[in-house]
């Protein structure tokens, strides 16, 4: 799988519109991109944050979409967005989210590393973060999601409620100190959304 993300901030004023039209009218002409396999849309109100995820079965498909989808992007974020970035992802490990109901939180990690030390940056994340995170109350699924040419990724986790996300900052911090000890990543930034939704990946045909 790979993954399209499109980070924009703008007036807050503005940012329920913009939710408006990707969840109505953007929604069907993503569905009809030939590859495509999910969306998550994610908030921040109070600051004017909006990040969206959409997810495509290859590289292929990611690449054939970009013309289409920067369209459609320019058209949904317009007149909310005063900054954009985008960037292309391999998803490296997914877990896939469990009913995501109103309520529900995601936290985002953004980390670099020594390209390098890709894959054992992805083999610990399987063997020891991902199976803690899932432990935890409320956690609902994540990813990691990785540039492997500039050793750069990010792990996203949602969490059922605000209560759960809260109660998992302690425990996490402890995740990332204990990475951040064996010098494989360094953490970058760490922020928190509220979910508008997630449409879970769907199976490869």
């Amino acid at each position: 799988m790979f993954v399209r993300t499109t980070y924009a901030t703008g007036d807050p004023a503005a940012l329920d519109d913009a939710v408006r039209k990707i969840t109505t009218e953007g929604r069907d002409p993503l569905v009809q991109q030939p590859g495509f396999r999910g969306l998550g849309l994610f908030v921040d109100r109070e600051l004017g944050k909006l990040l969206t995820k959409t997810w495509w079965q290859d590289e292929e498909s990611l690449r054939a979409s970009a013309e289409r989808v920067r369209e459609l992007r320019a058209r949904m974020l317009s007149p909310f967005a005063t900054t954009m970035a985008v960037d292309n992802w391999e998803a490296a490990a997914a877990t896939r989210p469990e009913p995501v109901g109103e309520g529900a939180c995601f936290r985002l990690t953004r980390v670099e590393f020594d390209p390098s030390q890709t894959d054992l940056v992805v083999d610990a994340f399987k063997k020891d973060v991902l199976p803690r995170l899932q432990a935890m109350r409320g956690y609902l699924g994540g990813s990691l999601l990785i540039d492997r040419a500039r050793g750069r990724g990010t792990v996203g986790a949602i969490y059922a409620d605000r209560d759960s996300l809260v109660a998992s900052r302690g425990p996490v911090a402890k995740l990332r100190g204990e990475a951040a000890a064996t010098g494989q990543a360094t953490v970058r930034s760490i922020e928190e959304f509220d979910v508008v939704t997630v449409e879970p990946v769907k199976p490869q045909s």
